[in-house]
Parts: structure tokens; C-alpha cells; sequence
């Protein structure tokens, strides 16, 4: 038990203390994240110190210090996201604040709001062209820039009041296609003082220019991003069946590592819900297309010119998260690509490009996060795998000595990421995702780093049928053939006999619980990549708001469950039958013509009999940002409980 003295004082802590700090206490990020840092790299003295053979040209020893620098590296990266997470800040005061001076000017700036397209369905468009009119401020303009060239959106722009502007190629993408924008833009008779870039799935909140243009009047903010939510659930939230608990995997970035990369002043351009000032945007040349994450570039190339990148962490858009494994991969391949792309290019940590040491070190935290991780999550699949069939291990330590100096190392980050995130950061669910994006970012690391240039931009599908199951086979080929040979190197150690190779049962012992967390892991993954079928037609959201049915006759007063720009769901027995039409007061809205579309024992569906103008209004009222799930905290037993039902399904 002297052992584990360090890991319960740690524990005690954070059942006695942590919980009553304030996450947003920058003294007490700095002191818990300070730490993690210290008991990180005791632990990491201790594996090269204690645990390593002599360096010799064996392939044991070759293998056990390859394993360690790659542990170094991530460790590297982690201290460096420590650093970062030790601070935060909200800027929401501030916009509050500079909005009274804002409306207090002669006349207000110009701003345009750009959508890029390229092979979206009108479904899709129409809701984000609503509720881009829909955005409250005078004088804005709605350019939607489309690269296909597609006759319906033209007459769907001017039937809703929207610009309509297509170029005759596509060079550069997206990129190309707002640089195209930019250009037209100049030569108008209005240029806009700012333009906001939306991707064509994401839909504004009426308030999204009014939060953000406030914080511009500090004239050396060239940029705000703000954070990307989403009204549907990503693959791993959707196939795992833990949407209902476990939110989206861009949550732990834009929620928490942004905020604080801005406390830092190192906050980036993520693209979509995003505004930038024209002359700043002028100083660098547009948008740059020398990378496929050209986002990210615009905020290295305004750093250079003297602006600054700010982040204004309020849900003011939300669009549509990857909605199959193929698009969350292929969207995440091109992130790695482009990152790797800008650490070749002379924007890169070490290049001559006139970079702030902030986003150089940066670079170093994201270039090791994407090369590092996913290369030592590889090699932690492997290692038991080498273990069980050769008896070689990554290191000689008693069991004793992995609590001492391993345990409070992990105990302390995890009770310190769950404490500031809110139970975002969970060991299992966490470790599926890496696992899941491992196989892309390190084929685009690979790529990227041999090849940078000549790679087109991958667009990342949205609105694809999906009416059956789909199994990605390469996906779970490969998890498989991991979780078989850990399964198969088990029978065959017990069975074999290594003789001098075979290592001490304290060893044994320790792989062979990393062998039964891989394979949890690698079962949640394959699971992950089994895409269960969804359903068509628009994005429902629960609600729980009163709704009063009525005919001229009857009325029934109830709760409605679920809300669409198409109909909903309401919790009471039908007193109509089917088919009928009815009347619905829906709260904050007016009254609604609708089909009784489904009758079940306890509620009843209604269908909206819409005209073009009431479906419009619907898209403001359904997509305005209530109805979006925000989660406050993620509770692991019910997390849990929801892993176990989906692996009974």
C-alpha cells in the first residue's frame, strides 16, 4: 500500500477538493494543470532512468528507447496542451459591452455573409439560406458562391432575396471560390468593412452579427472565430448509441482548448462561423490556397501582418457533424494533411516567416498531436501483441514501481481534464476516437510530410440516404486483425514457454490488463464502425415545451417531445384519427395547420401542411438555437450504461 500513497492523496483531492474550484479559475487551472505537468514528467525521468536496457544495436533494446522517444514526443505535446488549458477566457462580457458603443456610431459597418457550396442538397442550402436572412443586422448582404453551377439554387437565391455568384472553374476549392467572392466584392459599389464565412450546413443564429462585429471596434482584431456546434450526432455518437450522453467530439476543442488558446492570444480560424475584416484580409492576399486547411493559414498569415485571431465561445451557429465514418474520416484525414502542408511550407514552427513565438509553439503542440499521438496509439495496439508472442516488453519495472510512478501521472490528468471539462474527457471514449481517426492522420502525416503540395481538397459529404446498415469492412478488417493477434498472443503465451524471454509474472500482469483495455477499445471501434441506418427527411430535436392541438370541436393541451421544420411529436393520446387535420399553438410561434400523420397508444405524429412562407418561418423558429443540446456534464455511470445496452444490441 506504500505505493499508492501519492495516487490516494491525489484521489482524495478530487473528492474532497477539485470539485469545489471553479473550472474558469485560471489560479487554479494553473495550479492543477501545473501539477499534471510535474507528475508527468516524473514519470517520463523515471521510464528513461529505470526502466530501459542499456542502448545497444539489438532489436530489444532498439524497440524499448523507440517506444519511449515516441512517449516523450506525445508527452512533449501533452505538457505543451497543459500549458495551454492552464488559462481561459470568455469574451461574452465583452461583446456585451461593446455592443452599447457599437449602436452608438453614425453608421453601422457593412458585412457580407459568404456560403460556400459545392454539391449540397436544396434541403440543405434552404435551411442555411433562411436563416442567413434571418441574421439581425442592417445592410447585410447574403452571397451564396456556387461551384456547381446549378440552375435550381440561382432561382432558389433570387426567389429568397440571396446573391447568387458562380465562377467558371473551380481552382483552389473552397478557397478559391471566397477568393473569387472577395474580388467581385471590391469592385461593387458597396465593398463590405467584413465578411462572415459560413459552410453551406451551418445555419446562424439571428444574433450572430450582433455577438461578434461588437468586438472589432478593438481595431487590432482582424478575425473572430466562433465556436461549430451540431444538431445531429457525429458516427461515434450515432453507431454507439451514446448521443443521449456523450457529446459530439469537437466539444473538448471548441469548448475548452479554444477558450483557452485565446487566453494565450493564439486562437485560430476554423473556417464556417467565422468573420473577418476586409482590410486585414486584404494584407495577406484573401485566403491562401497553398494548404487544404486554408482556414487555419489565414490566422498564421494575419498573425505576421500584426492582426490578431480572437474566439467568441457562444453557440451562434450550428450545422451538420459527419454523418457516416467515411466523411468523419475523410474530414479529419484533410485537417492532418493541411497541418502537415503548413509545417512544410514556410509558415511552418521553424520557417522564416515572421511568425509570433505563440503560434510557432502552436504548430510544435498540433504537429505533435497529429504525428505523435496517433503513432503511439498505434504502438500502444502493438506492444502487448510483441509482448505475447516474442516476450520483449518496452521496459523491465515491478508492478510497485508502474502505481508509484505511472498512477499518479494518469490519476492526476484525468481528475484534472474531467474537473475542467466537465466529464468530457472519459479513458475509454476518448482512446475510440483516436483509434478510429489513427489509420487517416497517419496515412496524411505520411503523405504530408513527403509530399505537401499537388493534393486536392477533399469535400466532406453531407445529406447521403442512409436507409440500411453499412459496414466499412477495411475499418473493421483492420481493428479486428489488432484485437485477433492480442487475442491469439494471450493462448499462445500461456501455452508456450518462453523460456529465458519470458518476463516476470508483476510484467505479465501489467500487459496483460493493457491487452483487455485494447480490446475493449477496438470492440467499441469496430461497433463504431458498423453505421446503424438513419432516419430520412429533416433533423428532429426533442423538446419538452406545452403545445395545445385543437379543432373547431376539441382541444388538447400536451407536451411536445419532438420538433422538425416537417412536424413533431406530441405526448398524449390522439383524439383524432388518422389523417385528420388539426390545429397547433406552438409556443412562441402562432398557430400551425397540420395532418395527424402517426398514432401510437400514448402520443401522436403531426405532419406541418406548409405554404413556402410558413416553411421558411419554421427553418428560423426550428433552427434559431433553442432546441440545440448543449451539454452541461457528461455523467460516466450513464455513459456506461449506454455502452453496455449498445453492445447487447
Amino acid at each position: 500500500m506504500d505505493y499508492f500513497g501519492l495516487t490516494l492523496v491525489l484521489v482524495g483531492a478530487g473528492i474532497l477538493v477539485v470539485p469545489f474550484l471553479d473550472p474558469k479559475s485560471n489560479w487554479a487551472r494553473t495550479v492543477l494543470f501545473g501539477i499534471c505537468i510535474l507528475l508527468t514528467w516524473r514519470y517520463v525521468g523515471w521510464r528513461f532512468a529505470e526502466t530501459l536496457p542499456p542502448l545497444q544495436l539489438t532489436f530489444e533494446s532498439l524497440y524499448a528507447w523507440g517506444f519511449a522517444l515516441v512517449e516523450a514526443a506525445v508527452n512533449i505535446g501533452w505538457t505543451l496542451g497543459f500549458i495551454t488549458l492552464s488559462r481561459t477566457r470568455d469574451r461574452s462580457a465583452d461583446a456585451t459591452a461593446l455592443t452599447k458603443s457599437l449602436t452608438a456610431q453614425p453608421a453601422l459597418p457593412r458585412v457580407d455573409i459568404l456560403i460556400a457550396t459545392y454539391n449540397e442538397d436544396e434541403s440543405i442550402l434552404r435551411r442555411t439560406i433562411v436563416g442567413a436572412l434571418a441574421v439581425d443586422f442592417p445592410g447585410k448582404q447574403i452571397w451564396v458562391l456556387d461551384d456547381k453551377r446549378r440552375g435550381w439554387l440561382k432561382e432558389l437565391c433570387h426567389s429568397k432575396g440571396a446573391n447568387y455568384l458562380t465562377r467558371p472553374d473551380n481552382k483552389h476549392a473552397k478557397a478559391g471560390n471566397i477568393n473569387h467572392a472577395l474580388a467581385h466584392l471590391r469592385d461593387g459599389p458597396e465593398p463590405p468593412d467584413f465578411i462572415a464565412v459560413l459552410d453551406a450546413d451551418f445555419v446562424p443564429n439571428s444574433d450572430f452579427l450582433w455577438r461578434i462585429i461588437p468586438l472589432f471596434q478593438d481595431q487590432g482584431v482582424g478575425l473572430v472565430q466562433t465556436p461549430q456546434h451540431f444538431f445531429n450526432w457525429d458516427p461515434i455518437q450515432w453507431n454507439l448509441l451514446v448521443g443521449d450522453v456523450w457529446p459530439d467530439e469537437q466539444r473538448f476543442f471548441f469548448d475548452h482548448v479554444m477558450a483557452s488558446k485565446d487566453a494565450w492570444g493564439a486562437a485560430f480560424c476554423c473556417g464556417t462561423s467565422s468573420v473577418i475584416r476586409m482590410t486585414a484580409l486584404d494584407a495577406i492576399g484573401g485566403f491562401p490556397t497553398e494548404s487544404v486547411t486554408e482556414d487555419f493559414l489565414v490566422t498564421l498569415k494575419l498573425d505576421t501582418k500584426g492582426w490578431r485571431t480572437v474566439y467568441l465561445n457562444e453557440p451562434l451557429t450550428a450545422g451538420l457533424a459527419p454523418e457516416g465514418m467515411e466523411e468523419y474520416l475523410t474530414q479529419r484525414g484533410r485537417w492532418c494533411l493541411g497541418l502537415m502542408q503548413i509545417v512544410r511550407s514556410k509558415f511552418g514552427p521553424l520557417g522564416g516567416s515572421g511568425l509570433s513565438l505563440r503560434y510557432r509553439i502552436g504548430l510544435i503542440d498540433a504537429f505533435l498531436y497529429w504525428a505523435g499521438t496517433f503513432t503511439f496509439k498505434l504502438l500502444c495496439l502493438s506492444t502487448p501483441i510483441v509482448y505475447w508472442f516474442t516476450g520483449v516488453t518496452v521496459g523491465t519495472a515491478s508492478a510497485a514501481d508502474v502505481i508509484e510512478h505511472f498512477l499518479p501521472y494518469y490519476v492526476s490528468v484525468m481528475i484534472t481534464l474531467y474537473w475542467c471539462t466537465g466529464g468530457l474527457v472519459q479513458p475509454v471514449l476518448t482512446d475510440v476516437s483516436h483509434v478510429l481517426t489513427m489509420p487517416a492522420a497517419l496515412k496524411a502525416t505520411f503523405i504530408g510530410l513527403l509530399k505537401p503540395h499537388g493534393h486536392p481538397f477533399k469535400v466532406t459529404a453531407k445529406g447521403r440516404l442512409r436507409h440500411r446498415v453499412l459496414v466499412h469492412w477495411d475499418l473493421v478488417g483492420f481493428f479486428g486483425l489488432i484485437a485477433g493477434l492480442t487475442l491469439l498472443g494471450l493462448l499462445y503465451s500461456s501455452a508456450a514457454d518462453f523460456g529465458p524471454m519470458r518476463q516476470s509474472v508483476e510484467a505479465t500482469a501489467i500487459v496483460l490488463f493493457w491487452s483487455v483495455y485494447n480490446l475493449v477499445v477496438l470492440i467499441l471501434a469496430i461497433g463504431a464502425c458498423i453505421e446503424l441506418p438513419r432516419q430520412d427527411g429533416e433533423q428532429r430535436f426533442a423538446t419538452s415545451e406545452p403545445v395545445r392541438a385543437f379543432t373547431a370541436d376539441q382541444a388538447v393541451t400536451a407536451q411536445l417531445v419532438d420538433i422538425s421544420v416537417g412536424g413533431g411529436r406530441i405526448l398524449a393520446p390522439a383524439p383524432w384519427p388518422q389523417g385528420a387535420t388539426v390545429f397547433l399553438s406552438l409556443p412562441e410561434f402562432g398557430v400551425v395547420r397540420a395532418r395527424i400523420a402517426e398514432i401510437t397508444g400514448t402520443s401522436f405524429a403531426v405532419e406541418f401542411l406548409q405554404t413556402d412562407l410558413l416553411r421558411d418561418a419554421l427553418i428560423r423558429m426550428v433552427y434559431s438555437g433553442r432546441y440545440y443540446r448543449v451539454f452541461e456534464r457528461v455523467v460516466g455511470r450513464r455513459l456506461l450504461g449506454a455502452l453496455a445496452a449498445r453492445s447487447l444490441r
